[in-house]
């Protein structure tokens, strides 16, 4: 949803590749064909010296404007669970790391596994059955091989195994070790009244964990949802302790890890829990912040978990002869477990298997290589049988965390545990796992890599594409002379793009195809508005005479549930998206609209189906068309970013309040903050990024088009009657002047001004037509699998790899900005699962430990679009606060750790900022007759001090001044999850402009535009800004935001010529997020800062 502020889940699946090593002939459990795993280099695991990124500055400081505003300053009912025993026979006393002279492990290990403390006695794991197969990565190799066995032996007993004994009674009225699990967690917003009562007994656990002052606890109730899987998550305090150093907490017998299995309502608490409680000594809790190569290679003997039909068959078995055999004639083949294998980690899904149907020996051969930043004692495989109505639980595998931490691989065949018994005699699992910590992860070491081999993000859907131009863009329209023109490397000016100028022209000057997504899509809108323009045309008309010109125009819009035209009745929709509007004015023409719900997959629950198609959304933003190639040729060229073409999006660096409603925004106000009487109130200005590109990647979002196109316009129901069906896609391969991808004008490597372009996406095979229908396929086409749904959720590992791979400062602009609630000191089950904030504070954290600068500035929207006193906007920005406090809290640990919290704050690493402006009255604007509303409405609030927030609606990074990351994906789990919203972004940076390349400030194109952005938000250029991971500047650019805040909340009305605010939190030293003293809820409008728990559901707010 666009704006949730208005009236599970995920997992990684060979995130990297690998090259299969076949196993013996005789091997029992022998891999899928064409494993597509390419081969590694080698890495020995010795202990790493802490990583020292040293680097020498360049600033020549060539800026000189003069205009420095800024004074210089000093610097339904509680689920049902049953307690259950989780038993480590022989005292697994994790106290202090191994000695490393100890007995290894048994078995053979190219490393070898962490030893137990002398004394201790001796962990086996036995080979019952073996297994070899390659687990090769870019990092290093390792090859093994086993004698294969025949047999799987009676199950293993405790002192012979890792696995955690488990149990659990799953509710009133349910059959032991039965518990119910569905796809995600379906949270209706209070919008949808014809939906709440089925969720009027909800309520969210809040797990308020008590930290001890000096070492953080535990993992308090890790909690596996399952379905898609969730992101990885992380659970307790952190105190992290240098790359080897453990963290000096226990996980005490005394607490629980508790396996919620959601239900139908996901999520929920209508959930069956398993808890597992190490009995017998304690396990150590370590920080995992690197990856896991895992391979849940298969099982054998699971029980029958299908009571049902089980039942069923032996009542068809006591009837009389014939009636029976008659009966039993349609069931010849036995029904029996469909399962499968979800890895958690910290309480969250990290990994999840596809479905084997029937099989009591199922054989997955199923490869992870999974990023973590997790606090765990143990590495959870939970065997579950999938069902219809959810699933059941078989079992579960334990791993402790702390014999992988040194980078054994750790091998075997372990029995699958419940209630501190097999589930069935011989019911066993075989698995590896091995961790490679970010030490030891060279792809992370020298930013974006340089050179023909460098390779971009791995394991992506769509590979790196070399050669291509992208023009990157800020706002709607920037006006000639608006901005100041940073100087770049070869000294020459930054040359700002005008981006709906550049869009409009592209359309006109399309011969073949126009193809549009949009989340909104208004024939109204005019994208052209300077007063010298001679161009009135809408966008609608614009599409109706390309259309007539013979050029296909096909609309790709999402098609909003709320939103209706029946019988002539027509309702706008709660998201005034304009969608049936917009589809009507096209009707009669040769534009075809396709509006497109956010829909579940058949096989998915009802429950599932209505929450994806009442609160998730498709969101990409894109325009592609041909365009001139010269020589009588054409070539494809795309748009991405956060712009969609409708109203109130147009806006300039100047974000008027006033000034233009009577001119370029006469019929284009908007602002949802209000409602009823908006005469004489503010416009909400709108800030975003958005870009071109010109090259191969262009048709790969052509591809991502047609995917879509392809499975939206697929016929359903009656229309599938129609003797024929005319796919309005044009097949550009039959068209001899447009050149496809291998023939595409490329750039060549020499030049300069060359891209090396990426395109991720969140989304799954319910939304495109083109993924395998096979989960075994998958891995192929490095696709995450989830419950009946194939995901690319490519974006987030995008996120993940360039945040590892950031040297010097982290710049972000963002409609969102919450995630990795695994880590909060409370609400650890949300399901806030993505990375994103985790690996920036573990960034900064690491940094520090190497006594290096680097600096880390995030922008976001004063509050969610929307009522800020609403309940939805209240919940978001609460998880918003809880993502801050975490990060600040994680950088604090850090500077005690070395000694520093006297010297720095966290505030010297982190900054959050918003936007804001302040017009004063100079009688060119024509407020008009205004109503009377109350004194103290936000309306009358705002005309009279003539303020408002700029709502960032970006959504994009910058790395080091070398790579930008730009798309329609918020920083949160809508985005992120790839089963949610439908997300598209591209990666890019320039192979010439990287400090790999120039050893020095790489200043091409994307330094330009970061320092743009600045100029835009502070309305200066200041000499500090060349180098912003420098104290310096980040203290000088919050000296700017404090004196813009006290500016736009003073009660005197004055211009403000900044806008950049810092956001209107106090930090203190020990990193404690609060309100300000006497600013406890926005100027004007209201609602609380930091935000407020109101009981509204989850999914839509995260």
């Amino acid at each position: 949803m666009e704006n949730y502020g208005s009236p599970s889940s995920y997992q990684y699946n060979n995130s990297y590749g690998y090259q299969h090593h076949p196993p013996p002939v005789n091997h029992p459990y022998p891999p899928p064909a064409n494993h597509p795993y390419p081969p590694p280099n080698s890495d020995p695991y010795a202990p790493p010296p802490p990583p020292n990124y040293a680097y020498q500055y360049s600033s020549s400081n060539s800026f000189t404007y003069p205009h420095h505003m800024y004074p210089s300053g000093p610097s339904s009912a509680s689920p049902p669970t049953v307690p259950s025993s989780s038993h480590h026979s022989g005292p697994l006393d994790y106290h202090h790391p191994p000695p490393p002279q100890a007995a290894p492990i048994p078995y053979p290990h190219p490393y070898p596994v962490a030893p137990m403390p002398l004394g201790s006695p001796q962990l086996s794991l036995q080979h019952n059955s073996s297994f070899q197969y390659g687990s090769s990565h870019y990092h290093y190799q390792h090859s093994e091989s086993y004698p294969p066995s025949e047999t799987y032996p009676p199950p293993h007993g405790r002192a012979n195994s890792f696995s955690s004994h488990s149990s659990g009674s799953f509710g009133a009225g349910s059959s032991p070790n039965h518990e119910v699990v569905h796809d995600s967690s379906p949270l209706y917003p209070p919008l949808y009244p014809q939906l709440d009562d089925y969720l009027s007994n909800l309520h969210l656990s809040d797990n308020h964990a008590s930290a001890p002052p000096a070492s953080p606890p535990a993992p308090s109730g890790p909690s596996v949802r399952d379905s898609p899987p969730r992101y990885p998550s992380l659970s307790g305090s952190n105190s992290f302790s240098g790359s080897w150093e453990s963290y000096s907490s226990k996980q005490d017998s005394s607490i629980h890890s508790t396996y919620s299995h959601s239900s139908s309502f996901n999520g929920s608490q209508h959930s069956q829990n398993l808890q597992i409680v190490p009995s017998k000594g304690s396990l150590k809790v370590l920080l995992l912040h690197g990856n896991l190569d895992i391979c849940v290679q298969g099982a054998k003997n699971l029980p029958n978990m299908d009571m049902f039909h089980k039942t069923l068959g032996d009542v068809f078995g006591k009837l009389p002869g014939n009636m029976g055999n008659k009966i039993e004639g349609h069931m010849t083949h036995k029904i029996t477990s469909d399962p499968y294998v979800s890895i958690s980690v910290s309480g969250a899904v990290i990994g999840r298997t596809f479905v084997i149907s029937n099989s009591e020996n199922p054989v997955w051969m199923q490869k992870f290589y999974v990023p973590v930043a997790h606090s765990a004692a143990e590495v959870h495989f939970v065997v579950k049988d999938s069902d219809v109505v959810g699933s059941q639980l078989i079992g579960v595998v334990s791993i402790p965390v702390e014999q992988i931490y040194l980078g054994a691989k750790v091998e075997g065949t372990f029995p699958i545990l419940n209630n501190g018994k097999p589930s069935k005699a011989g019911c066993v699992l075989s698995i590896s796992i091995q961790y490679i910590p970010i030490e030891k992860l060279s792809i992370y070491h020298h930013g974006v890599g340089a050179g023909p081999d460098y390779l971009g993000v791995p394991g992506t859907y769509f590979p790196l594409r070399r050669g291509g131009l992208v023009t990157l863009y800020q706002d709607a329209h920037v006006p000639d002379g608006c901005l100041p023109s940073p100087m770049l490397a070869q000294g020459t000016p930054y040359v700002h793009g005008k981006c709906w100028h550049d869009i409009f022209d592209a359309i006109r000057q399309a011969q073949r195809l126009i193809y549009i997504t949009g989340w909104s899509v208004w024939h109204k809108v005019r994208l052209v508005r300077d007063a010298s323009s001679s161009s009135k045309d809408t966008l609608g008309e614009l599409l109706k005479s390309k259309s007539q010109e013979g050029v296909r125009v096909l609309l790709l819009v999402w098609d909003d549930p709320t939103s209706r035209s029946i019988l002539g009745i027509k309702t706008d929709g709660i998201m005034q998206t304009h969608d049936e509007e917009t589809r009507r004015f096209f009707k009669y023409s040769s534009v075809q609209v396709l509006l497109c719900p956010r829909i579940a997959g058949k096989r998915h629950s009802w429950i599932k189906q209505k929450e994806v198609g009442t609160i998730y959304t498709h969101h990409q933003k894109t325009v592609i068309l041909d365009a001139d190639a010269g020589y009588n040729r054409r070539k494809i060229i795309a748009f991405v970013g956060g712009l969609d073409l409708c109203d109130g999006r147009y806006d300039t660096p100047c974000h008027s309040l006033f000034r233009s409603l009577e001119k370029e925004h006469k019929d284009d106000y908007h602002n949802p903050t209000f409602t009823g009487n908006v005469a004489g109130c503010p416009r909400e200005p709108w800030h975003d990024l958005h870009c071109r590109i010109d090259g191969p990647a262009a048709y790969d979002i052509l591809t991502n088009f047609q995917e879509r196109w392809l499975k939206a316009s697929k016929p359903h129901g009656i229309k599938k009657l129609k003797m024929s069906y005319d796919d309005a896609l044009l097949s550009i391969e039959r068209i001899p002047e447009i050149l496809g991808m291998s023939d595409a004008p490329c750039i060549g490597e020499n030049d300069l001004e060359a891209w090396d372009v990426q395109v991720f996406r969140s989304i799954d095979s319910n939304s495109v037509k083109g993924f395998p229908k096979d989960s075994k396929d998958a891995i192929q086409k490095n696709l995450v699998c989830g419950k009946n749904v194939l995901i690319d959720m490519s974006i987030h590992t995008a996120y993940v790899k360039a945040i590892r791979a950031a040297q010097h400062f982290i710049y972000i602009e963002n409609q969102y900005f919450i995630g990795s609630s695994f880590n909060w000191s409370s609400y650890k089950n949300l399901g806030a699962d993505n990375l994103i904030p985790m690996e920036i504070a573990l960034k900064i954290a690491n940094k520090i430990r190497a006594h290096e600068r680097f600096a880390v500035y995030i922008v976001v929207p004063m509050w969610p679009e929307g009522v800020p006193t609403g309940a939805a906007t209240q919940r978001i920005l609460f998880w918003q606060h809880k993502t801050m406090q975490m990060m600040y809290e994680t950088i604090y640990k850090a500077l005690v750790e070395v000694g520093l919290e006297e010297a720095f704050t966290p505030q010297d690493y982190l900054n959050f900022f918003c936007l804001g402006n302040r017009e004063a009255a100079d009688g060119s604007e024509t407020l008009g007759t205004t109503s009377p509303t109350a004194a103290n409405a936000p309306q009358a609030n705002s005309r009279k001090s003539r303020r408002f927030m700029i709502y960032v609606h970006s959504k994009g990074m910058i790395v080091d001044d070398e790579y930008v990351i730009l798309g329609s994906a918020n920083i949160n789990q809508r985005s992120m999850e790839g089963t949610r919203d439908t997300e598209i972004a591209m990666g890019a940076y320039q192979p010439h402009y990287t400090w790999a390349r120039r050893l020095s400030n790489p200043r091409g194109q994307i330094y330009g535009y970061r320092m743009s952005l600045w100029a835009e938000h502070t309305g200066t250029i200041e000499d500090c800004f060349v180098e912003p991971e420098s104290l310096e500047c980040v203290k000088r650019v919050r000296s700017m935001g404090e004196m813009n805040w006290e500016q736009f909340a003073s009660d005197d009305v004055t211009e403000m010529r900044g806008h950049l605010i810092k956001y209107p939190v106090e930090v203190d030293r020990k990193g404690k997020v609060r309100p300000i003293p006497g600013f406890e809820t926005f100027p004007d409008v209201g609602g609380n800062i930091v935000g407020s728990f109101l009981a509204i559901q989850e999914n839509l707010t995260i």
